[in-house]
């Protein structure tokens, strides 16, 4: 039996809308906890580093160091943040802290962003005293936007700059706790470049 024309585009526009329904139901449950509107609510303030919203970001650039740390606790997530960063600033996403009032990478993984970092092999990219990176730099952050992705299965951590991945690895250390983002001091507690985040997102798995 041969179906008519029209017909057949009923069926795709049935089909396209049902795609659609599928791919708003996926990300239905991507948590945004930064969206360049929302403030602080979120986050629970660790430091005295000068958070604040500017120009649709989340913003620090001056004073001592400090964190943004999420008021949940996750296990097995994935995380989606657009952030801006100098060459020289001090930052990164600090994962299943095991105390939300003392974040530090010897009680939570980092994926590092610091191009600069006087030991360049965790420099960004890298997961602090885990997976180290190429020297020199293959992917840096300076000077624009930028995509992490960082997902945490079980004992697998992956790490994406820009969508290139540049850390794995298997290490059961940290199984849950909160997320952190820094602003840290430059080399020799010098004054580091600014951090801005744009949209940070997260997702159990």
């Amino acid at each position: 039996m041969t179906r008519s024309p029209f017909a057949a585009v009923v069926a795709l526009v049935a089909l396209l809308a049902s795609c659609a329904q599928l791919r708003g139901t996926s990300g239905s449950n991507w948590e945004t906890l930064i969206d360049g509107e929302a403030g602080l609510d979120n986050w629970n303030r660790v430091g005295d580093a000068n958070w604040r919203v500017e120009s649709g970001a989340i913003v620090a650039d001056r004073g001592k160091p400090g964190f943004l740390v999420s008021k949940a606790s996750y296990q097995d997530f994935e995380i989606r943040a657009e952030f801006y960063a100098e060459p020289d600033t001090n930052s990164g996403v600090y994962l299943r802290c095991a105390d939300a009032k003392k974040i530090a990478n010897d009680s939570c993984y980092e994926a590092n962003i610091w191009d600069t970092r006087p030991d360049p092999k965790y420099g960004t990219g890298a997961l602090v005293n885990l997976v180290e990176v190429a020297v020199p730099l293959v992917n840096t952050a300076g000077g624009k936007w930028n995509t992490y992705e960082i997902t945490a299965r079980g004992q697998q951590l992956t790490v994406r700059l820009n969508g290139v991945q540049t850390a794995s690895a298997q290490d059961g250390k940290h199984a849950a706790g909160p997320f952190a983002l820094q602003y840290g001091a430059g080399a020799n507690g010098a004054q580091g470049g600014p951090i801005k985040w744009r949209k940070v997102q997260i997702r159990r798995l």
